[in-house]
């Protein structure tokens, strides 16, 4: 080394100090980019994301490669500028070398290119893999030797290097949270449909089903003027058709059914036209999930069910509609009453609600948070928390909200007043 110039000496740690912060920064983009972004630049046949996807393939080897390089080239600059000191400063330029090094290294090929990457992971990955590539091929004897002697000792330690990253795979709750901090990236319309989807899981048809007692039927028992009047004024084109009570069910009626054989035998209609018009019961068993019925109902062509307990009785009525809708929002033609309806403001800002409001929709809609994993209306959750229906106007607080019942029926709660979100407090549900 001695017949090498300083000059050259320093335009040599120059470079190894420039090879340095390539390495490290190479790394650091590497193993920052993102991994879905990545494979949909690969499927548009991006150069560039294809030769990071194959380094990327095998893990351990690039940073094998890179770490290769980095350490190669750090202790070089290590000796080269222990020799600059040494002719510099005598025996002291070893300890200045080592630490004058150390800062330098520190800010320039490590904090500095390490940020840069970080920040934009694809503009330092896709031109690193133009050297990394042909480099990996190059040093590929020296890699797979030092990763086979890393590869031993991690399954010493109880780590597979060759299994799948676990990382690569999304639960549920945190595709909802790329979805809802995707930001500008997709419109907000489209981020509440897809965080929707994602919550069918958690509803059941009993969270959407329209009630045993709201259920819109006809009786074939009535008198055939009145039938005939409830179909010509009814609102929907199916409607349930049952013999005295709702459980001795006959079929659901297609307006565009009974239309047709009314006018075919316009002169002798009666009752045995209905019948022969209702359509089979589509039933489903309560509990299942939103996303499991939307599947049942695409596969067996039906557009509508009855919701049946373990016994066998029915406990409401469910449309195709009804889950659409908890996707895509209300429909003008849903059966259900909204949220809106069931809900009426005073000039104080308190909120009279009606008993039979379904609490998932009033929380969607007027952003309250009642509980939902019990009750499934007001009325019922004001009687689970009393254990009976009382017979006075009382008081309570139900998830926080001051609550006062206003009219109450002998087997529900009418009416109540609920305080706005403005007298809400951080309490658990309990009685006043």
């Amino acid at each position: 080394m001695d017949e090498i110039s300083t000059s050259l000496l320093l335009v040599i740690l120059a470079v190894l100090i420039f090879l340095s912060a390539y390495f490290s920064g190479s790394e650091t983009g590497m193993m920052s980019i993102n991994r879905y972004r990545l494979r949909h630049l690969v499927q548009s046949n991006h150069r560039g994301a294809k030769r990071v996807q194959h380094l990327l393939d095998r893990p351990d080897r690039l940073i094998g490669l890179i770490l290769i390089g980095n350490n190669l080239v750090n202790i070089g600059a290590s000796a080269i500028a222990t020799i600059i000191c040494l002719r510099w400063f005598g025996d002291a330029g070893i300890v200045i070398a080592t630490f004058g090094l150390t800062l330098i290294i520190l800010i320039f090929s490590e904090v500095t290119p390490k940020t840069i990457a970080a920040l934009h992971p694809e503009r330092v990955s896709f031109p690193s893999s133009l050297i990394l590539l042909p480099l990996l091929k190059v040093m590929y004897p020296v890699v797979i030797g030092v990763n086979a002697i890393t590869n031993t000792f991690m399954r010493i330690l109880g780590v597979n290097p060759k299994q799948s990253q676990m990382a690569d795979a999304l639960s549920s709750e945190e595709l909802r949270t790329v979805v809802n901090e995707a930001g500008n990236l997709i419109p907000s319309s489209h981020q509440e449909m897809l965080v929707s989807i994602l919550d069918l899981e958690k509803v059941t048809v009993e969270d959407v089903m329209i009630p045993r007692n709201e259920i819109i039927g006809i009786d074939i028992n009535d008198e055939w003027k009145s039938i005939v009047k409830q179909l010509s004024n009814g609102q929907h084109t199916r409607v349930l058709l049952y013999r005295n009570e709702i459980d001795d069910v006959v079929g659901f009626l297609h307006a565009r059914d009974v239309m047709r054989l009314m006018t075919k035998n316009q002169f002798n209609a009666d009752k045995s036209i209905l019948v022969r018009a209702a359509r089979d019961i589509y039933f489903i068993p309560e509990g299942t999930p939103l996303n499991v019925q939307l599947l049942k109902f695409q596969r067996s062509k039906e557009r509508i069910g009855l919701v049946v307990d373990e016994y066998g009785d029915i406990q409401g009525l469910v449309t195709l509609e009804d889950i659409l809708e908890e996707i895509v929002g209300d429909f003008t033609t849903t059966m259900a009453p909204a949220p809106s309806e069931s809900v009426t403001q005073e000039s104080d800002g308190v909120y009279v609600v009606d008993g039979s409001a379904n609490l998932r929709e009033l929380n969607k809609e007027m952003e309250w948070d009642f509980p939902i994993d019990g009750p499934k209306t007001l009325s019922g959750l004001i009687i689970e928390q009393f254990g009976d229906i009382p017979d006075s106007r009382l008081c309570l607080r139900l998830g926080g909200y001051p609550v006062e019942l206003v009219e109450v029926g002998d087997t529900m709660i009418k009416q109540a007043r609920v305080l706005p979100a403005l007298y809400k407090a951080p309490t658990e549900t309990n009685n006043d």
